[in-house]
């Protein structure tokens, strides 16, 4: 009997696991401060950017993700409500408050997996010229016998500020403010960039990408940015 329930209990908490990898997957993909300039020079040209829905410099409190789209002054949608739309439109399953929650697990394995230079789980999160950009400057960095190191203490805030279509492309760019230790060190592990004692704050400003009319439900990192 003892047996048996241990065998129940296993097989639960293992479909419980798999419900929630499938969940993650369907958000934004399968594999889910500003000292050190060399974080994000990896990056594709800005586009032309809309109006957002929301300031980019309002301030936010801790842990906070805010509903995008949101018209402070009542008046009705906001250009964010109105992209936002024609992406539900193209892509039902779209819900900005899951989107966003997928993006900062993102953001956090984004991170970590690019100080490590850890390509393999780069791969399936990043559009193909972001991926070949981040590849370089890890390698880079291997060349020239750098380590960076990445402490993320943690997403203070995470909104979605700008969407778009661009024909079956749906675009998404959230701005993500996180406090982090960035520090890089020479192949005699002398700090030659970033300050291993502060902590400082950093925003990030990310496109995400995804083919409405593809099957695959992932979003890729197609642009990333800091805000000076």
């Amino acid at each position: 009997m003892g047996d048996g329930l241990a065998f129940f209990d296993i097989v639960f908490f293992a479909l419980v696991a798999g419900f929630l990898i499938l969940r993650l997957r369907s958000v934004l993909g399968r594999r889910t401060g500003n000292e050190n300039r060399e974080r994000w020079t990896p990056r594709l040209p800005q586009r032309a950017p809309s109006k957002p829905g929301l300031p980019a410099d309002r301030p936010l409190p801790d842990n906070v993700t805010p509903l995008p789209g949101r018209d402070p002054a009542g008046m009705g949608g906001s250009p964010l409500d109105a992209a936002l739309t024609q992406i539900r439109l193209a892509d039902p399953s779209f819900d900005p408050q899951g989107f966003i929650g997928g993006a900062r697990a993102a953001f956090e394995m984004i991170v970590t997996a690019f100080a490590h230079g850890d390509t393999a789980t780069l791969r399936p999160l990043l559009a193909d010229d972001v991926y070949e950009n981040f590849s370089a400057a890890i390698k880079g960095r291997q060349d020239t016998k750098q380590t960076l190191e990445t402490t993320l203490i943690g997403i203070k805030s995470a909104e979605i500020i700008e969407a778009r279509m661009e024909g079956r492309t749906a675009y998404v760019t959230a701005k993500f403010i996180s406090e982090q230790v960035n520090v890089t060190r020479n192949a005699a592990g002398e700090v030659v960039d970033g300050d291993a004692n502060r902590v400082a704050a950093v925003t990030d400003i990310w496109t995400f990408a995804r083919n409405t009319r593809a099957s695959d439900p992932n979003w890729a990192l197609v642009q990333t940015s800091e805000s000076q």
